[in-house]
């Protein structure tokens, strides 16, 4: 299993995990992320270095998300953010205590696809299952 403590550049060991989401087409990269940005769990074609850059992002925009949330919402929870870039989307929600799921995709997809799918992952594994410990302090 890698980590990103022992650096190692093999897949991780629970991407099993992720193939739901990760099947779908144009689906490039899904990673697992914790509540401070660090990668959890990734797919098979996502490469350490470029899931380590997509927890890093989504954590910030997770943070911009609950910011917005707590002065335009009802409280500072978020259900999901999506981005439309030129090549494609990136979509992260919650999949767990203190964790997210975040997937990447081309441009040729059904957002609302991806966002179903992404559902029904983190319900078919179980938010215990992907959640992550808070930390704090």
């Amino acid at each position: 299993m890698t980590t990103q403590a022992d650096g190692m550049t093999s897949t991780d060991g629970n991407s099993w995990m992720l193939e739901l989401i990760s099947g779908v087409r144009g689906v490039k990269h899904v990673v697992v992320l914790t509540s401070d940005g660090l990668m959890k769990v990734r797919t098979d074609q996502t490469p350490l270095d470029v899931a380590d850059k997509v927890a890093a992002a989504c954590a910030g925009l997770v943070a911009l998300g609950m910011g917005m949330s707590r002065e335009f919402g009802n409280s500072e929870s978020i259900r999901q953010v999506m981005v439309e870039f030129d090549g494609g989307f990136l979509f992260v929600r919650g999949a767990g205590d203190g964790s997210r799921l975040a997937v990447v995709t081309e441009t040729v997809i059904d957002p609302a696809l991806i966002a179903q799918q992404m559902q029904a992952q983190v319900l078919m594994i179980g938010e215990r299952t992907l959640g992550t410990e808070r930390i704090t302090g």
